[in-house]
């Protein structure tokens, strides 16, 4: 419900995006909201309740950190900081409001509901699928939230849900708006196309060598070396500070007696079934099986009598689709046919392919497993702590060169390109993993020479291993051409490519003309020794042997006979509409159905926001112009 209340952050450019948010806000209330200016008292005030200039400037700094970490770590401007002053009262406003309405109408969360979604929370869990603690520290501090307040965040978000829940509930999709919808998903389009490949072009007269110098002076960007920057760079992440972390016995036994049962692998078996609902059929077929029929030969044999044959692969017990066909599998000897086997799906006919043995191991065979567990789950800890010390330390002026040894940090220093490559085209030899460096990199072409480096949190690791840097550029050599006589065979290269799609785009033309004037595509493609082919029906997300860049322009003809032209990789392709499929929804039930809860589901959330920003507003906010002036200036 959270999402529902909060704008998205990167759906747009972050710098356009709140260059619009006034008008944004202005559309959706916030102007009539700031008009109501109070003078006394609390700066903002609705529903009767007061909030305090605090509690605006936690979720002004929440917001103001998320999008300076999408513009690259780039101050942001005054218009952007007031505008996410405005978003944060927003919300601040709208929860309060639904808050107040939730406990008007008497909803309440019981203390186990509160536990239970806490502990079920993704982010908060193990790999294993058990709450895990201090996954849920690491995330309150990433979040900058104390667990007080995140309680009282998730006490309010269950309580507002049960109300616009019941908002929302019954919400469906007219069936007009489904049709409406549903045509243009599934709407199909066949075109004759005619292929000009670059591959076919005859070979262009040589050039010369003013043709060649002329082509090489008028790109110089195509010939030049790239920017090159000088940077220093730290890093601090769970592998360079994991050689700080001490890992007691107790340690390891304790995160076995949490996580053994991830060390235990389950026995696995396939097996071939086939499926009937007929007991006499189904013991013929096994009999057929037992006198030593082959799974080809069984297949063919369940085909005529209409009974289903799968082919079932390395599953455990709990994953075969029936308990009584589960327990069968493995009490039955590989290579076995046993009888059929009867559950509620029908009667099975099997043959096990296929054992892999379960496996259990110990704990000292665990050990480095639980070793690198706990070190990484106590690196957490270590790597906020030490961030907010190298983060103090920065913002006083601190040098990267002259930050303590025992921050655990590992230092870079070299001259990359903004691809991540030295200057021998190598790459830079950067610590972390790949997203991490790459984020490294832009962060170095986006600052300046003389800047004051700024601590920053990388994306986070596939295993949600959180790392930071910081990075300060030393240098900047500027891109400068290559000599001729250095690249003077890419130029030939280029020149001649270029020849050559210029003789085939004007064939291409000719046959858009030709087509244009009245002549049928088979026509004018004979008319220069091409020939028209039909392609598959294709929908808006593509069709094998469809290119991918005909879908736009075949989709935004209006009628058959119509003509277009695109550029491939490969050459051009001029097509002509040939038919426009509309689909049956009495076809496809199954799709029409998930189309209606699609359009359902968003039915539902456009009423649970129309109500809440009813809600709000029926009390009419009061928001002092001194809350945006105070949050946008001040707070950091």
């Amino acid at each position: 419900m959270l999402a529902i209340l909060r704008r998205s952050l990167n759906t747009w450019p972050a710098r356009l995006l709140f260059m619009l948010l006034i008008v944004a806000f202005g559309l959706w209330g916030i102007a009539d909201v700031v008009r109501n200016i109070g003078s006394s008292g609390a700066p903002v005030r609705v529903a009767g309740r007061s909030i305090q200039l605090p509690e605006l400037e936690e979720a002004y700094r929440r917001n103001l950190a998320q999008t300076t970490r999408q513009m690259g770590n780039t101050d942001p401007s005054l218009d952007i900081r007031r505008g996410i002053a405005m978003q944060s009262i927003e919300q601040v406003v709208t929860q309060t409001a639904l808050s107040a309405q939730a406990e008007d109408l008497g909803l309440a969360v019981p203390d186990d509901a509160l536990r239970q979604a806490v502990f079920s929370m993704p982010a908060f869990l193990a790999k294993d699928g058990t709450f895990s603690r201090p996954a849920m520290d690491a995330v309150l501090r990433n979040n900058g939230l104390t667990e007080q307040h995140f309680l009282a965040i998730m006490h309010d978000d269950l309580m507002q849900r049960q109300m616009l829940g019941a908002v929302a509930a019954g919400a469906t999709a007219p069936d007009v708006l489904v049709s409406t919808a549903y045509g243009f998903q599934h709407e199909k389009r066949v075109a004759d196309a005619v292929d000009v490949p670059f591959a076919a072009a005859a070979a262009p007269p040589a050039p010369t060598e003013a043709q060649l110098n002329r082509w090489w002076a008028n790109h110089p960007d195509h010939y030049s070396t790239p920017e090159y920057r000088k940077i220093k760079a730290i890093v601090l992440s769970p592998e360079t500070v994991s050689k700080d972390i001490e890992v007691s016995d107790d340690d390891l036994k304790a995160a076995w007696d949490q996580h053994k049962g991830e060390f235990n692998t389950a026995e696995k078996r396939s097996v071939d079934v086939i499926l009937t609902q007929d007991q006499a059929e189904a013991e013929r077929l096994a009999q057929q099986w037992q006198a030593g029929a082959d799974w080809a030969a069984m297949q063919a044999a369940a085909a005529k009598v209409g009974a289903a044959p799968v082919e079932l692969s390395d599953a455990t017990r709990s994953e075969f689709p029936a308990p009584e066909l589960g327990d069968a599998v493995f009490a039955t000897p590989e290579d076995t046919v046993p009888p059929p086997v009867h559950s509620a799906l029908g009667w099975h006919v099997l043959k096990v392919t296929k054992i892999i043995p379960g496996a259990a191991q110990t704990f000292d065979a665990a050990k480095p497993a639980l070793r690198q567990r706990v070190v990484a789950e106590k690196a957490a800890d270590v790597i906020y702590d030490r961030a907010n010390r190298i983060e103090n330390l920065l913002s006083s002026g601190t040098n990267l060169d002259d930050l303590p040894g025992d921050l655990g940090v590992a230092a870079v220093t070299g001259t990359l390109d903004a691809t991540g490559n030295t200057q021998a085209g190598q790459p830079a030899p950067l610590p972390g993993p790949e997203a991490l460096k790459q984020a490294l990199v832009a962060a170095a072409f986006q600052a300046r020479q003389g800047d004051a480096p700024k601590l920053s949190q990388a994306p986070n690791a596939p295993d949600g291993a959180q790392s930071f840097y910081a990075v300060s550029v030393e240098g900047i050599t500027p891109p400068a051409p290559r000599p001729f006589d250095q690249v003077a065979e890419q130029v030939r290269a280029d020149w001649t490519a270029d020849a050559v799609r210029h003789e085939q785009e004007e064939i291409a033309a000719k046959l858009l003309t030709a087509v244009k004037d009245g002549k049928t595509l088979s026509d004018a493609a004979g008319a220069v020794g091409l020939a028209a082919r039909r392609l598959p029906a294709a929908d808006r997300s593509g069709a094998e042997g469809v290119p991918q860049q005909l879908l736009g322009p075949l989709f935004s003809l209006k009628k058959p006979g119509e003509v277009t032209m695109i550029e491939t990789p490969q050459g051009f392709v001029v097509a002509t509409l040939a038919e426009i499929q509309d689909p049956d929804p009495k076809s496809d039930p199954a799709g029409w159905a998930e189309m209606k809860d699609a359009l359902a589901r968003t039915v539902a959330e456009d009423l649970q926001t129309v109500f809440a920003t009813a809600v709000r507003d029926r009390d009419r906010p009061h928001v002092a112009q001194s809350a945006i002036d105070s949050l946008a200036g001040g707070a950091e």
